[in-house]
């Protein structure tokens, strides 16, 4: 099961609509980590006049890499979902490199996890999150 924190990964990338959408793409992945990267277009600006990329995208990559990293550290038979998510937006990330987002696990419970997410661009912080992800058992 050691490659299963990169089969979560390229699950999110490759199955799941939403991601496939923006584009996101799994950069690396380990029990209770993942870096995942987002190719930035035109079409992510909320402020046209800055430019600067909208936080809905942000906030969205900074859930899947929580989510991803939290996933990582489960069962086959287990899964996430995202039940609190909070966001910092640090500096105004434009169009000129992708985002990157680098998640780790803060804590696995029982029932939640709770992870930590920087979202770089060109090695700049623009932003920070944390996510909590509820642990669903498939019944038997």
């Amino acid at each position: 099961m050691s490659d299963f924190p990169e089969q979560i990964m390229k699950l999110m990338a490759d199955q799941v609509p939403f991601n496939r959408l923006l584009g996101i793409q799994g950069e690396s992945a380990s029990a209770g980590a993942c870096v995942l990267v987002l190719p930035v277009r035109p079409e992510f600006l909320g402020d046209f006049r800055r430019p600067a990329l909208h936080g809905g995208v942000v906030s969205a990559l900074i859930d899947t890499a929580g989510g991803v990293a939290a996933w990582s550290t489960l069962g086959p038979d287990e899964s996430v979902s995202t039940v609190d998510l909070t966001v910092d937006f640090l500096e105004p990330a434009g169009l000129a490199a992708p985002l990157r987002a680098a998640a780790q696990l803060v804590r696995k419970g029982n029932r939640v996890c709770h992870v930590r997410v920087a979202v770089t661009q060109d090695g700049k912080l623009v932003a920070e999150g944390r996510g909590v992800y509820n642990i669903h058992k498939r019944p038997a």
